[in-house]
């Protein structure tokens, strides 16, 4: 019987009713009397660990609106493990997905946990993107039972974008039980598809009534002190003001003045051995907010397409000489219509002045700006265009405009991708292509990429390989299965051409092979392996490389491993030999509201004659403390350090970076930050020597109405 009756509801298009409440209920993880009148979703379904199958514990949500707000309430039973709070993420969690365009690509996400942390963001690319920079407001409640919880979530209509008269909204629940690691969904989610928003559920009777304005005037203030070797000690008060207004429930404008985009923490080290520049993640609030729109579309599928990056934020106020250029201001306007999506974005940047004397340079005064406009085809795809540049004078400046277009069905994707770049006047373009089909246990994928010899978006993206092209392509043979220890399989190979940049005859061929299994405990295991003939650096020589990994990131508990090693060009060296690195991550998180996480990388590099010349140990332990669900506390030390050959006695200190930020939610989008940061390089005598310490207090408050 209960076979039959999973059937039924994993077969049938799933619906919930929202009905509409005078009495708005209290927000405190209590389900109270005035939720017996709403509509409820029940008969989850297991994704992980075994898929299609009823859950270990019951679930039951309950939805409601009023003029203002839309809510919702779960009540998970936990019948076999009481879950208890530990820290973010880690413990057990509910989710809640709305497309309220139904636009079967684009959704957000609430996410709660049983300790009582709280985070939303976007669900791109019909799910396959996962982007956690949105920030809304929007309230939850808590509270655990002897063999149950309740979770209670508030979204303000004026929080999120809507399409007005759109009476149905996409919608799909998740909860995840972390002592097993088991994920459930509402509507039936499978291992080959993953969580596509075109496959959510309908909330039909939906009807949001809040009007007016909505305004965020985000005002931050903030002293620094800083401290750095040879120079004098400065202490800076200083202020930035923000404003988010909501002008539609589709359209958001937004304004920052002097704002404060200073980490607070570093970017991790990394010992780049390649010719190109690393690529870093962009964490400052301007520019996640909307960051969805400001790019060019992605397949989602790890390791065989990368877009064509014409727009790289991190461009915007970069550091010049570890100093970061200030950003004087900047704008945004945002608009989400029934089948567009439409961005621009402008901001303007302040002069720098570094080096000393006659060899002193100066950063320019320079204005970026990004247009984006984007329409959806065919219920899930799109083409769009995507334009972006920077000038500084009309004789200085660096233009880029692209075109793309996406193909969708289920699982199956086709991306068509093309740029044209003008940097003073060199012109030249690149063009990209990819595509990722599933059919009877057959995975196809590729990549297709030309980068023109003088395509230069060095000043507004992140595209460092000028005249490159390449085209990978693999087939794999992907199983899953039902039940038994190995929970699914992919293995494959594939081949791999590639002209690298300042290569005018030669092609590198290269064949691989990769095979990623995943386990029925949580465990997964990805191998990869290449090789052949390889063309670059003005030399030719027989490529090899071989990487594993091995990791499982568990409630209490979580390791990984890896090593990646190769024969290749070594451009920190200048010759062609051995190098690689080896990871290793432990976390433990077994008392509650405490994680003790201890990362660790050891890079090594042979000579040409197979010898190791140098060994590059960095280790970073870091501790987390939840003293609350919106009071945090973080410590982390990363060290460093150089060895020469193999001779371990003789290892010096390279740097030393401590870090400690205290951070306190006390309001919705209201933070308060304590920070230190302390940063030691070694001296001739390999003493470790201050460089600089920088200390700083910050309050951001917002004010909405």
């Amino acid at each position: 019987m209960h076979f039959l009756l999973l059937v039924f509801f994993i077969t049938q298009d799933k619906v919930v009713y929202v009905r509409y409440t005078h009495t708005p209920p209290k927000i405190d993880g209590y389900i109270e009397a005035v939720w017996q009148q709403a509509d409820s979703a029940y008969g989850f379904v297991q994704f992980k660990p075994y898929e299609k199958s009823a859950p270990t514990e019951r679930t039951i949500v309950y939805v409601l609106q009023d003029k203002n707000n839309f809510y919702v309430a779960y009540r998970c039973y936990a019948q076999k493990y009481k879950p208890a709070p530990y820290t973010y993420m880690l413990d057990d969690y509910v989710t809640l997905y709305i497309d309220p365009f139904w636009s079967r690509t684009t959704a957000y996400f609430f996410r709660v946990t049983v300790s009582g942390d709280m985070s939303d963001g976007m669900a791109l690319d019909d799910g396959r993107i996962k982007d956690g920079s949105w920030d809304g407001v929007w309230y939850r409640g808590v509270r655990i039972y002897q063999n149950y919880y309740e979770i209670e979530m508030k979204i303000p209509f004026k929080s999120i974008h809507y399409k007005k008269e759109q009476y149905k909204w996409g919608i799909n629940f998740k909860r995840y039980i972390a002592h097993h690691q088991e994920t459930d969904y509402w509507t039936e989610v499978l291992l080959t598809e993953g969580d596509l928003v075109s496959k959510y559920g309908s909330l039909k009777g939906i009807n949001p009534m809040a009007t007016g304005y909505y305004f965020e005037l985000y005002p931050e203030v903030f002293v620094r002190y800083d401290e750095y070797a040879d120079e004098d000690t400065t202490i800076k008060p200083s202020g930035s003001f923000n404003l988010k207004w909501d002008i539609t429930p589709q359209t958001t404008f937004n304004a920052t003045v002097f704002p404060d985009f200073a980490q607070i923490e570093a970017d991790p080290f990394t010992l780049n051995l390649s010719r190109y520049e690393i690529w870093l993640e962009e964490r400052r609030s301007f520019f996640l907010e909307g960051k969805e729109i400001f790019r060019m579309s992605e397949l989602g599928t790890a390791g065989i397409f990368s877009p064509i990056d014409i727009f790289y934020s991190r461009r915007i106020g970069k550091s010049v000489n570890n100093e970061a250029i200030n950003i004087l201001g900047g704008l945004k306007l945002i608009s989400k219509l029934e089948d567009w999506d439409i961005g621009v974005l402008g901001v303007y940047t302040d002069s720098l002045r570094y080096g000393e004397g006659d060899d002193s340079i100066t950063e320019p005064r320079r204005g970026f700006g990004a247009f984006r406009v984007k329409h959806k085809i065919f219920e899930t795809s799109a083409i769009g265009v995507l334009a972006s540049g920077t000038m500084v004078t009309r004789d200085d400046y660096n233009y880029v405009v692209g075109l793309d277009g996406v193909f969708r069905r289920g699982f199956n994707q086709i991306i068509l991708q093309g740029a044209l770049s003008d940097n003073n006047t060199k012109r030249d373009w690149a063009v990209g292509s990819g595509y990722s089909i599933y059919f009877k246990n057959l995975l196809f994928l590729s990549h297709v990429e030309v980068i023109g010899d003088s395509f230069d978006v060095g000043e507004i993206g992140y595209v460092p390989w000028s005249g490159r092209k390449r085209i990978k392509l693999q087939n794999a043979y992907w199983k899953t299965y039902p039940k038994g220890f190995i929970r699914d399989w992919s293995m494959g190979p594939g081949i791999y051409l590639i002209q690298e940049p300042g290569e005018k005859v030669h092609w590198s061929k290269l064949v691989f092979a990769s095979a990623w299994p995943s386990f029925r405990n949580g465990w997964e295991l990805a191998l990869y392996v290449e090789a052949g003939p390889y063309y670059e650096a003005d030399t030719n020589y027989f490529r090899r490389s071989g990487r594993i990994e091995l990791w499982n990131d568990g409630a209490k508990v979580g390791a990984g491993f890896g090593s990646h090693y190769r024969y290749s060009y070594n451009y920190y060296r200048g010759f062609i030999a051995y190098n690689g690195v080896s990871w290793l991550w432990f976390r433990l998180s077994a008392i509650p509201r405490i994680s003790f996480t201890v990362s660790s990388n050891l890079w090594i590099e042979w000579d040409t004659r197979d010898s190791i010349i140098a060994m590059t140990p960095q280790v970073t332990p870091r501790l987390d403390i939840t003293i609350r669900s919106n009071l945090t506390l973080g410590i982390f030390n990363e060290l460093v350090m150089a060895t020469p050959g193999t001779d371990f006695a003789e290892t010096e200190f390279v740097s030393n970076r401590i870090g400690v930020l205290l951070s306190w939610n006390f309001l919705p989008k209201s933070w308060f930050y304590i920070a230190f940061n302390d940063y030691r390089e070694a001296d001739a005598d390999g003493r470790l020597q201050p460089v600089y310490r920088i200390g700083a207090i910050k309050v951001k408050y917002l004010i909405y109405f």
